[in-house]
């Protein structure tokens, strides 16, 4: 019992992951119905006994689907993360000793494939364009979002959904972008009505580009799967890369490939038992 709350805690089995160190604290609820709300997440964010960028709960399936909720480490729920997708399947094929997973997210389905030791390539599906599947407040050209404060100096961003809203402004150097001043203020701008991830992407040539990321929720982050991928659509859109491209963060290098479908391949780490305390 906690003496301070007068409240019990709880012993939580669990996981901890990542993918380039974008960091997961993974519960597995198909047993443990143990009910997860804003405050704990939060809370156990605070602690930072394990530190995550989000936190994801394996809940029943009933076929070959696996269903999950992905969480913030504010609490938010969300509808999408690709390396935390990829986390996933990793960790469920090593418990059913197949080499294809299907995920399935608030959003939409995502199927996974081991294809090397650690290593995994899932279908993100279709990027949205439109303003209403950002989404955006009104409607408005996603190719050139203007927002007031970075228009001098970075011109307009790029929106596209890929499971969550993203925004991507294309730079001479992104590691000179102040992000942990800008990210917010970009998260939380007027037109974003379920706020935005925020990319700052540098290309170097036609088949690679560096990125400083901005997540939603989570803040600065090593890495972000679906940042990739859509740094890697707007950047193909544009005429800037080829198809297939490879997205550059701090701790390694995600493969996106994009015709009509978005492919990602990438490391994930080993996966860690832990105890978390609620």
């Amino acid at each position: 019992m906690n003496k301070d709350t007068n409240q019990f805690m709880a012993q939580i089995n669990a996981y901890s992951m990542d993918g380039l160190g974008n960091n997961f604290v993974i519960i597995d609820r198909r047993l443990n119905s143990f009910e997860l709300d804003k405050s704990r997440i939060i809370n156990l964010s605070n602690k930072k006994s394990f530190a995550f960028d989000q936190l994801i709960t394996i809940e029943k399936n009933s076929g070959k689907e696996y269903p999950i909720k992905i969480f913030n480490s504010d609490g938010i729920e969300v509808s999408a993360c690709g390396n935390g997708v990829r986390c996933i399947a990793y960790l469920i094929s090593q418990e059913k000793n197949e080499k294809k997973i299907s995920i399935k997210t608030n959003e939409r389905i995502l199927f996974a494939e081991i294809v090397g030791k650690q290593n995994v390539k899932i279908n993100m599906g279709k990027a949205k364009f439109n303003w209403d599947e950002i989404p955006l407040s009104q409607k408005m050209n996603t190719e050139k979002i203007n927002i007031d404060f970075l228009r001098e100096d970075f011109g307009l961003g790029y929106c596209v959904n890929v499971g969550n809203p993203h925004i991507i402004y294309f730079v001479d150097n992104c590691e000179k972008i102040n992000i942990k001043e800008l990210g917010s203020k970009v998260e939380n701008y007027k037109i974003f009505p379920e706020r935005v991830n925020v990319t700052f992407a540098e290309v170097l040539d036609k088949e690679n580009i560096k990125v400083n990321v901005w997540e939603r929720g989570a803040g600065l982050t090593k890495a972000c799967g679906t940042a990739a991928c859509a740094t890697a659509v707007a950047a193909s859109k544009k005429g800037l890369v080829n198809e297939n491209s490879i997205i550059h963060f701090k701790d390694g290098n995600l493969q996106i490939d994009y015709k009509d479908e978005i492919f990602m391949t990438g490391p994930v780490s080993d996966i860690k038992k832990i105890s978390l305390e609620f």
